[in-house]
């Protein structure tokens, strides 16, 4: 199954500029299920596979993750999912167990999957995941992992469940073509929910959250100038759960680079 690829993004101050007009037209669509957690409901949907049957699925990805799909804890768990759990990029970096239901050729145990992807060619009036095929063979039972995948598409149940990344604190990517008067960041490993709600910067000497704006997966962005660091970023998950890592980035930061704070949602 095709899918859109998002590499490095040259014209990320366009998109800046754009975000308030993304914000708007980027909500999930009426009627369709939010999945907070927690969430002990299961849900009907359907699964596919994509890349090498024993392979780790997305080369990089809609979400904009990069090579962290390649590596562990992302490897072999990554997902691409359709409209309605993607939603424009909002849903990226949200965890759910998928359970296929044929119990003829399946096993009783869900696969935890990250989602990382976009699946723009699959059906926008259902949930539809589109797997790595490690992680959709990981559904059969003991023997059966090539006859599940020969069989293309199946019917599966899938739930919310909370990211757990252990370990591991939040990250934050500077993208690049940042600068002083417009900072993109990616947000990395953040448990819990795992996707993000909205997010915010404090400059250096500053008591002022400054809000940035969702660009396209999970990407966010603010224009400023010149925006003055170390910087403070706060954000917050889809269910209103927040954090703050202070002084996160430095005031010699660099585009390009990585910044690993002390905190995560989980201890």
């Amino acid at each position: 199954m095709q899918r859109r690829r998002v590499s490095a993004v040259s014209n990320l101050t366009l998109f800046c500029f754009l975000a308030l007009t993304l914000v708007m037209l980027s909500g999930a669509a009426e009627g369709q299920p939010q999945h907070h957690l927690p969430d002990l409901h299961w849900y009907p949907g359907t699964a596919t596979w994509y890349g090498d049957p024993e392979g780790d699925g997305s080369t990089g990805g809609a979400c904009g993750y990069g090579n962290l799909v390649d590596v562990k804890p992302l490897r072999a768990r990554v997902g691409a999912v359709g409209p309605v759990l993607f939603m424009n990029g909002e849903g990226c970096g949200a965890c759910y167990k998928v359970k296929c239901l044929d119990k003829s050729i399946c096993s009783r145990r869900a696969v935890t999957v990250i989602i990382t992807d976009e699946c723009p060619g699959c059906p926008s009036d259902q949930t539809h995941f589109d797997l790595s095929g490690s992680a959709f063979g990981r559904m059969a039972i003991a023997g059966e992992n090539g006859p599940l995948r020969n069989r293309g598409q199946i019917p599966v149940i899938y739930r919310r469940t909370p990211c757990k990344y252990p370990g591991r604190k939040i990250a934050f990517h500077v993208n690049e073509g940042s600068t002083p008067f417009w900072l993109s960041l990616l947000v990395e490993f953040e448990d819990a929910e795992g996707d993000i709600g909205s997010m915010h910067i404090r400059e250096t000497g500053s008591s002022e959250w400054l809000q940035m704006n969702h660009v396209w997966g999970a990407n966010w962005c603010i224009i400023g100038g010149p925006l003055r660091g170390p910087f403070s970023v706060k954000l917050s998950s889809s269910s209103g759960r927040s954090l703050s890592a202070r002084d996160v980035i430095p005031s010699n930061w660099v585009s390009k680079a990585t910044y690993t704070s002390r905190l995560n949602f989980y201890p």
